[in-house]
């Protein structure tokens, strides 16, 4: 049977030098080009920040058409300039209350020095609820009772207990705050790995330098996020904490003008605390990227 005619495989193969290849492996870069669909490769990657902006701007028009076309009343809802009428009275001293200030700094001195006193109690509890069964034993129980507790579910025994002056305010806060705080600390001492463990104790450390060299930074990303959430409950919690007799504080401005149905009044005390609330929500991620860098990374 004659061979004639019939193509050898190598004789099919393009030489190495042929000027295909270099097509074929530009064709292959450019269906990869044609594949990538975003300019980021993580997803959720980039900043947002020009997003947010846009979106409170449209959310301010709105709210100011809405208004001035006299599409909703004012008792429910009052235009943006009504409400800036308001802050230029309480920060000039102009309105028929005590100056902006003076509830300012009241709601602040509650919220931090309990958040405060939180961070010192919580965090210690969590790290030692995370470290032994014993501490877990004890504290558990009562936590994962009162933390799905509202805070006006047991403000009348914190009055009948210790009356109605400054210290039920900061308790009924503290409570708040605390039980995010333990869960998370207790939540993070269990991030480190046990290859890190191990590692650290075949290079002689001890046992106290294994929780403070390699546990506690790991669990350190844990702890700040719960003092963001901790602080978050904190600012919820201070309307409720300040209906208890106070004379001063933003939550009790917002509660005395709804009795009066100033709803300008209102909507002016709940931007004062989502502002401040979110500043510090700001500072606490300034915080967490300078300590933990390496945050998302490994």
């Amino acid at each position: 049977m004659s061979d004639v005619g019939i193509a050898s495989p190598v004789a099919m193969t393009p030489p190495a030098n042929s000027p295909a290849q270099p097509a074929v492996v530009a064709g292959t870069a450019k269906g990869a080009a044609k594949l990538k669909t975003s300019a980021f490769k993580v997803p959720g990657e980039g900043s947002s920040a020009t997003i947010s902006v846009i979106t409170v701007v449209a959310l301010l028009v709105l709210w100011f058409v809405i208004t001035n076309m006299g599409w909703v009343k004012p008792l429910f809802l009052p235009s943006p300039q009504a409400v800036f009428q308001q802050f230029y009275e309480y920060i000039t001293g102009q309105a028929n209350d005590k100056p902006l200030w003076q509830h300012f700094l009241a709601s602040m001195f509650r919220v931090f020095s309990a958040f405060l006193l939180a961070c010192v109690t919580a965090i210690p509890i969590g790290i030692a609820m995370g470290m032994s069964r014993v501490a877990r034993g004890i504290f558990d129980p009562p936590l994962e009772f009162y933390r799905p507790l509202p805070p006006l579910a047991y403000l009348p025994l914190i009055i009948i207990w210790f009356g109605i002056d400054e210290l039920p305010k900061v308790l009924l806060i503290f409570l708040s705050c605390f039980a995010p705080l333990a869960l998370a600390a207790r939540s993070g001492m269990r991030s480190a790995s046990q290859e890190q463990i191990n590692a650290a104790y075949s290079m002689g450390a001890s046992y106290m330098q294994v929780i403070r060299h390699v546990i506690l930074p790991s669990a350190l990303p844990d702890i700040l996020i719960g003092m963001r959430i901790a602080i978050g409950f904190g600012w919820t919690t201070l309307v409720a904490a300040e209906m208890v007799a106070a004379n001063m504080g933003l939550g009790q401005m917002v509660l005395n003008a709804s009795n009066f149905l100033r709803t300008d009044i209102v909507i002016m005390g709940i931007i004062v605390i989502g502002v401040v609330a979110y500043l510090f929500d700001l500072l606490m991620r300034w915080l967490e990227r300078r300590l933990v860098p390496w945050k998302g990374r490994m």
